[in-house]
């Protein structure tokens, strides 16, 4: 069974401040909201085509969410130079 949704926005808001946080990005209360769930959805499927995945709990979801936030964060950047 999934985190659900509650759970996930709770989960992805949290993982989108701690990506704002390490990457020193000034964002929103929505946008970190926005970037830990897609974050989490991007890595995941990234990860799952080299055939790992993570657990479907909190806490794994939060580091893979943290990840793909700051993923995210890394990219926009790239791509406004």
């Amino acid at each position: 069974m999934g985190l659900g949704l509650l759970a996930s926005i709770i989960v992805g808001g949290l993982a989108g401040w701690i990506a704002s946080m390490i990457m020193k990005a000034d964002t929103g209360l929505l946008l970190n909201i926005v970037l830990g769930i897609v974050g989490a959805v991007v890595l995941n499927a990234l990860l799952s085509l080299l055939g790992i995945y993570a657990a479907n709990s909190w806490i794994p979801q939060l580091v893979v969410g943290t990840a793909g936030a700051s993923l995210l964060i890394w990219a926009a950047r790239r791509m406004r130079r």
